[in-house]
């Protein structure tokens, strides 16, 4: 063979292999309009928290949602659940409950036809596709450590023996941000585990007055499934094979290491506002949050949008305001706006220096 023909079959290959990635973006965006539409079937409105809670499914990511009790949080999570044809479990967590409560425990058992004792491992709600986690700083750390060592490694540890989770797995878990008393507040290690906070507000007029009309009939809308465990899983890889630009990266860094008050070069603002910034797992799930928006919008390519776009999901429980902040009203989504608008897109300066010279 020569380097000619050689040549050609390389070429042939990439052009095969980038046909094969466009039609799987074609089918995750595809896919997406449908889960929507599925979605609003029964749920009415929260379209930013959909898109938020998917965008998090489809970056190999947990959620922490965020909201006063009676906003359909369970219904919603339940919903995506089914139409990804999912296993789907919920743990209520209470002060009582302990880790084994949730990993599972091993059991001592009797062999009929032997007659030996031997320990077989009973499983724990944990191991599904998708967990809900009500409320979940209403449990002991003891039991919130257990939850989240499975979030991080993907697997639960029982005397000796390690068990696998089963992929894709997802954890939305929830807290009330009313009651605080008789909770355990997540520290900040913990919340870092969450790749999103996802606030969930209160519908809009014409939004609850639809769900009144929905909500108090007889009528049950049938919901189709849109996706299998194992394409979400083919389609997780595929977001990560999403090609990110230099000054993408740039920004990403640039916004984060601006959340930090003992910067150098964080403004002003920050450092009255803020005692602790974000970290570097905050960076990670700006590029992956904005990767799986771009695909899911049937880009293959990201933005400088996309990152502002996750923003403050991925950095309102990563930043930690100080008094003033808190004297003056201010939320950390207030101060994200304030970074968004502060810190410089390298391409937009570049250009602009251009066209001064």
């Amino acid at each position: 063979m020569t380097d000619h023909e050689e040549h050609l079959m390389v070429q042939e290959d990439d052009e095969a292999q980038r046909d094969l990635e466009a039609q799987a973006i074609r089918g995750l965006s595809n896919a997406y309009l449908l889960m929507r539409d599925e979605i609003g079937k029964v749920i009415i409105g929260q379209s930013e928290v959909v898109d938020e809670i998917l965008i998090s499914l489809f970056s190999r990511g947990h959620c922490l949602l965020v909201g006063v009790p009676g906003l359909a949080k369970t219904l919603l999570v339940s919903t995506i659940a089914k139409i990804l044809h999912l296993s789907f479990r919920r743990i209520q967590f209470t002060p009582d409950l302990m880790p084994s409560d949730i990993t599972g425990t091993d059991v001592l058992q009797d062999d009929p036809e032997t007659g030996h004792r031997s320990f077989q491992f009973m499983q724990g709600p944990l191991f599904t596709n998708v967990l809900l986690a009500d409320e979940i700083n209403r449990t002991p750390p003891k039991t919130q450590a257990a939850l989240l060592e499975a979030m991080q490694e993907r697997h639960v540890t029982v005397g000796s023996n390690t068990y696998r989770l089963p992929e894709p797995f997802f954890v939305l878990a929830t807290q009330n941000p009313i009651e605080q008393e008789g909770t355990y507040p997540l520290p900040e290690a913990q919340l870092d585990r969450f790749m999103f906070n996802v606030v969930v507000n209160y519908p809009t007029a014409a939004e609850e007055l639809m769900i009144l009309k929905q909500t108090t009939g007889n009528q049950k809308p049938e919901l189709e499934a849109a996706l299998t465990g194992r394409q979400i899983l083919a389609l997780q890889e595929v977001v990560r094979k999403v090609p990110v630009a230099e000054h993408v990266f740039v920004y990403a860094r640039d916004l984060v290491r601006a959340t930090r008050p003992g910067e150098a070069t964080a403004p002003k603002f920050i450092k009255e506002y803020l005692s602790w910034g974000a970290g570097p797992r905050a960076g990670q799930f700006l590029i992956l949050g904005a990767k799986s928006r771009a695909i899911l919008e049937g880009r293959f390519h990201v933005s400088t949008e996309d990152i502002k776009s996750v923003a403050h999901a991925v950095l309102r429980h990563r930043i930690v305001t100080t008094f003033q902040a808190d004297s003056k009203g201010l939320a950390p989504d207030d101060i994200i706006d304030m970074l968004i608008e502060h810190v410089p897109n390298q391409l937009k300066s570049q250009a602009k220096e251009a066209a001064k010279g």
